[in-house]
């Protein structure tokens, strides 16, 4: 068992209190939206094994096999597949969407093969994997998930009364479902940028002090001019109780707008955006990504083993698997799955790890600390408080 020592992300969105409350820390004043705990190059965690604190990325560089197990190399390769984050918003983020692994495939050997550098504005793909989701809320979260029925949608921008969102409207009434939701957001993208900005002003303007636009005002006034605020009107509003999760399917666009949850995701950092944001828009890439079809947003609820405890938060994918244990006091210590190598973060009171060969090690965590445990490393776990477990299917 490794104690990890994670990075903070200072994101402009990030709430300036969320985190620090959580971890017990005075707040900065300074942004703080993201908490990683994982091997990503960006912000990989640092363990310390006695010789030192080195990320956790040199550590399974080193030795892929023995930290991350044979089946888990054979299948993810030679890296750590997940991330495990703690996200804090104070203030939306980007709409945006991710591609499936062929799309990925295809548009990183593109780029590459264009000779597009990895850190140009206007690159899509930085690595050639997908990048499924799955977002677990610890306090009230709001987000955007997935596209509204087409006739939902034009009654919101209708109930604005502005003239400019007029063909918009018509679009949404006379086209068929995906067909509508397509040439729309196509037109709000590609329209001539002072007159979106007039028109979204206008939009802000009618929704101010309206509860049934309040999150778009919100929107609003966080992106002033952005077509993405109207591109938001085309989605589902989702307002999640802790406790609930939604899963981030490639093709359906998204957006977070505030609350704090724990995420988890396939290591990758491929994003399209599509508006509320100043980088890159890439409209054509970005519209063969999409799924243009309405869906609900289909809130998650962990499925709970009757024997073990562990709620688990289903999603269909292999890189990662989050559950969760709301450990109680006096009860025995319980064994964790070992096949494969995993994460455990304390959000809540108090909690215990028990590992070595003999059970005698123990590691505590408070809330907001975070352990990385080996594959094939005994390890069993007590307390009071809640604990969240992140690993990846073998």
């Amino acid at each position: 068992m490794d104690r990890l020592e994670n990075s903070v992300r200072p994101y402009a969105w990030g709430s300036t209190t969320a985190l620090p409350e959580l971890l017990g820390q005075e707040p900065t004043g300074r942004p703080q939206a993201e908490l990683w705990m994982g091997a990503h190059p960006g912000a990989p965690s640092r363990i310390d094994r006695g010789a030192g604190p080195l990320p956790l990325s040199e550590v399974i560089d080193a030795a892929p096999e023995r930290e991350l197990g044979t089946p888990a190399v054979r299948t993810y390769g030679p890296r750590l597949p997940f991330l495990l984050k703690l996200l804090a918003a104070a203030a939306p983020l980007s709409l945006q969407v991710h591609p499936d692994s062929t799309q990925a495939a295809r548009g990183y050997a593109d780029e590459e093969a264009r000779g597009i550098p990895l850190d140009a504005p206007e690159r899509n793909y930085k690595d050639d994997s997908h990048k499924p989701e799955l977002l677990c809320a610890l306090t009230p979260f709001e987000g955007l998930c997935g596209f509204r029925h087409p006739e939902e949608a034009a009654a919101l921008l209708d109930g604005l009364g502005v003239p400019g969102l007029k063909p918009y409207v018509d679009i949404l009434h006379a086209r068929p479902g995906g067909e509508a939701l397509r040439e729309v957001l196509s037109a709000l993208l590609t329209a001539d940028r002072d007159a979106m900005a007039a028109t979204v002003a206008e939009a802000a303007e009618a929704a101010a002090g309206r509860p049934e636009y309040a999150v778009y005002a919100d929107i609003a006034h966080h992106y002033p001019g952005d077509p993405g605020v109207l591109a938001a009107m085309l989605l589902n509003h989702v307002v999640l109780r802790p406790g609930e999760a939604l899963f981030l399917a490639a093709g359906v666009p998204h957006a977070y707008l505030g609350g704090l949850g724990v995420e988890i995701m396939a290591s990758s950092d491929n994003v399209l955006r599509c508006g509320l944001t100043p980088k890159h828009v890439d409209v054509p890439e970005l519209l063969r990504i999409v799924r243009f079809e309405h869906t609900e947003p289909g809130v998650l609820r962990p499925e709970a083993d009757e024997v073990s405890g562990e709620e688990v938060y289903e999603a269909p994918v292999g890189e990662f698997r989050l559950s969760r244990f709301v450990l109680l006091p006096g009860a025995p210590a319980h064994p964790l799955d070992p096949s494969a190598a995993q994460i455990l973060l304390c959000t809540a009171g108090a909690v215990v790890l028990h590992g070595g060969t003999d059970g005698t090690e123990e590691l505590a965590l408070a809330p907001g600390q975070s352990a990385y445990v080996p594959a094939e490393e005994p390890v069993r776990i007590s307390g009071d408080g809640t604990l969240f477990r992140a690993t990846a299917a073998v």
